[in-house]
């Protein structure tokens, strides 16, 4: 085919200039208004996501600053960021105003897992129990310094003759605490302050109940905690108090048969203090029990009675506090204890009250599809 000199000018023309558009720079705000025209979100975290201002090791800087702060899921710390266009103390608001809403949204979330804590001077003692959803959130700085807080607000509100007070949240829930930790400051009510940590861990954070134990005159108050993450909390706690009739000036005696004492209720769950104090309930219960296990064995009446009797005191052996054997020396039991220290301070020693206490316990667990443990309730 023959073409004309004007048509081949015409065409290498073309060519030319199409060459120059392809070798021309692409200019970043081009680029920038060409990415916009595919896709902006309404909240315009497309432009940030971009953004060369803030670099990625300043990003993950910022990231680390804020956990530190807050102690929040990296998650939801890198949206807020992100959100705020990584203004760090804009951020921080951002993040509690979220917090704050998502803890109301966890609040009915059962929490089985947390720690007790425990406060006290020589005649008075408190503990209470702060409940979270899983054993990680447990050993969070911030969570534990909570719970010390209000063991510590629990004593200071205990009142003059209260010696044995079971309490719920409602006790302190509207009392003014002052928080003094890096992430925690300020005044504010325990109900606040409980649910602002939650917010941080995010997870269901509970007060859940309580314990005041106090003393007479010439008494002390001893305790014990199992598997301490720290002095003073732990998931099982065993309180005491041993009473004297009169002055002693052997207290250090007194002090280290009560922490054996509180040991010894930590680990051999007693329900009453004396046979005498077993509920007759519980009681008949057990007879019943022991007497459908003798008419098994076939034998007469008057062997069957003795095998009911002596497995009764086997019983009260388990459950009665006084009749147990001493767990650092189970060739004696704690009535023995009691009366020898009785003798050495030279003034009868008795238990006036006890308590054990469990993370967790009474609240009903179901097992989930995949096998796992769930809680399915709390008191």
């Amino acid at each position: 085919m023959a073409w004309g000199q004007g048509a081949k000018r015409s065409i290498l023309g073309l060519l030319f200039r199409a060459q120059q558009q392809t070798a021309r720079p692409y200019s970043s705000s081009a680029f920038q208004t060409h990415q916009l025209s595919t896709h902006v979100p309404q909240d315009g975290v497309f432009l940030r996501r971009f953004s060369s201002e803030v670099s990625s090791s300043e990003q993950m800087n910022l990231i680390k600053q804020l956990r530190q702060r807050t102690s929040a899921p990296i998650k939801d710390v890198k949206a807020s960021l992100v959100a705020c266009n990584w203004d760090i103390d804009a951020a921080q608001k951002d993040l509690r105003k979220r917090g704050v809403a998502l803890a109301a949204k966890k609040s009915s979330r059962t929490a089985a897992e947390g720690l007790l804590a425990i406060a006290q001077d020589d005649k008075r003692a408190a503990v209470v129990e702060l409940n979270c959803e899983t054993d990680f959130v447990a050993r969070n700085d911030v969570f534990q310094y909570l719970a010390s807080s209000l063991a510590k607000m629990a004593l200071s509100a205990q009142g003059p003759g209260e010696l044995f007070m079971p309490f719920g949240p409602e006790l302190l829930e509207n009392m003014s605490i002052n928080l003094d930790h890096p992430n925690l400051s300020g005044e504010t009510t325990v109900q606040n302050a409980v649910t602002e940590v939650a917010a941080m861990v995010g997870e269901n954070v509970k007060l859940r109940r309580g314990f005041m134990l106090s003393t007479t005159a010439h008494g002390v108050v001893s305790s014990y905690m199992h598997t301490c993450p720290q002095p003073g909390m732990g998931r099982i706690a065993g309180l005491v108090t041993l009473e004297a009739e009169d002055s002693i000036t052997l207290l250090d005696a007194v002090k280290s048969v009560g922490s054996s004492i509180a040991m010894q209720i930590v680990a051999t769950k007693p329900l009453f203090l004396s046979k005498e104090l077993v509920s007759a309930s519980a009681l008949e219960n057990e007879r019943e029990i022991l007497r459908t296990q003798a008419e098994s064995s076939g034998k007469s009446q008057m062997a069957m009675d003795k095998m009911v009797e002596g497995r009764l005191r086997k019983y009260f052996e388990e459950v009665v506090l006084m009749e147990q054997k001493y767990v650092l020396n189970d060739n004696t039991n704690v009535k023995t204890v009691l009366n020898d220290l009785s003798k050495e301070v030279g003034s009868k020693v008795t238990i006036g009250n006890f308590i054990r206490m469990e993370v967790g316990e009474g609240i009903e667990r179901t097992e989930a599809a995949d096998g796992s443990e769930v809680a399915a309730g709390a008191m």
